[in-house]
């Protein structure tokens, strides 16, 4: 696998291609040759796209990649599509909305499923991102699914998220309440030929004036509010730049090493709390203590917060 990386590393297609299916299948071995170069890998710009669905998100993102490949940049997107809780299949259909990059040798497109995962994001997204930026894609955008108000687990892997919204959606407020709102770095109003854009950029900007404001003294970025109308490219050259504005404060007041920093904590938070549960379940007295309790919970002898406790208690966690 070792050697795998480095064909990655040299730009090689199809190992990125192959390598990015077994990092989606957590296989060990090549997350394993992944994390030994993990000290030098590049920190390439991560464009987060987000908001609810049917705001226009991939086509957006197919004319943004249109933008930066124009400035000779060379485009990693991770687009993620929803998994069936029924079938456990996934369309993979955002890319097909990019299709005019195919040929692009330039342009990485990878489609991954959430299989079940929350947050609009997959499980394997933060691997996927690690790679691209191996094979030397700058920058990397990651479109999550449709969210909803509370599925804001972009603005942890982004430097900068976008939050896309169209008046066509119906209720503006609803889009508008706490969570999405708060990781808005910029906020799209796409569709914005339609009816009633006027009045979201209003209600937009009320909603922007609730958010917390940051410590006296610390760097203080007002979320800018674009318009653009993503199937004819209109308003494009007003988000380039209020993405380039973005990059550039974080810059000045020496803001990008604390995102990098907290989102490598994160991580680490993430795959430790994953890693001691399967541990759990897997050892002998451990595994009999959680299903004793977990039994418990089920026939009600139990409140889960109560057997959660006792459980800790008893492996002395």
């Amino acid at each position: 696998m070792a050697d795998w990386i480095e064909r990655v590393r040299g730009g090689d297609r199809r190992a990125l291609a192959r390598s990015l299916t077994l990092a989606e299948s957590a296989d060990q071995a090549l997350l394993s040759a992944l994390d030994s170069v993990f000290a030098s890998l590049p920190r390439p710009t991560r464009i987060g796209i987000t908001g609810p669905p049917g705001a226009g998100k991939s086509t957006l993102t197919s004319g943004l990649i249109a933008a930066f490949r124009a400035q000779g940049a060379r485009v990693g997107v991770v687009a993620i599509d929803p998994t069936s809780p029924f079938s456990g299949g996934a369309l993979l259909g955002d890319r097909l909305r990019m299709a005019r990059h195919a040929l692009d040798a330039e342009v990485f497109v990878r489609s991954m499923a959430t299989r079940g995962q929350f947050g609009g994001l997959s499980a394997g997204t933060e691997d996927a991102c690690d790679l691209l930026a191996l094979a030397g894609f700058d920058p990397l955008m990651v479109e999550t699914v449709g969210v909803g108000q509370s599925e804001v687990d972009v603005a942890g892997l982004a430097d900068t998220t976008l939050v896309v919204l169209t008046p066509a959606a119906g209720d503006s407020v609803q889009a508008l309440k706490a969570g999405i709102m708060e990781i808005a770095d910029v906020v799209v109003i796409n569709k914005s030929d339609l009816e009633g854009a006027a009045r979201l950029e209003e209600d937009v900007k009320e909603a922007l004036e609730l958010r917390p404001m940051p410590p006296p003294g610390a760097p203080c970025w007002k979320p800018p509010i674009v318009r653009t109308v993503a199937t004819s490219e209109q308003g494009l050259e007003g988000l380039m730049g209020a993405i380039a504005d973005h990059r550039a404060h974080l810059q000045r007041h020496g803001l990008l090493e604390g995102l990098h920093s907290r989102r490598q904590e994160r991580r680490y938070e993430e795959l430790a709390g994953q890693g001691l549960l399967a541990r759990l379940h897997a050892q002998g007295a451990a595994a009999a203590a959680f299903e004793q309790h977990r039994r418990a919970v089920a026939s009600g002898q139990l409140s889960p917060r109560e057997a959660a406790r006792r459980l800790i208690e008893q492996l002395a966690l």
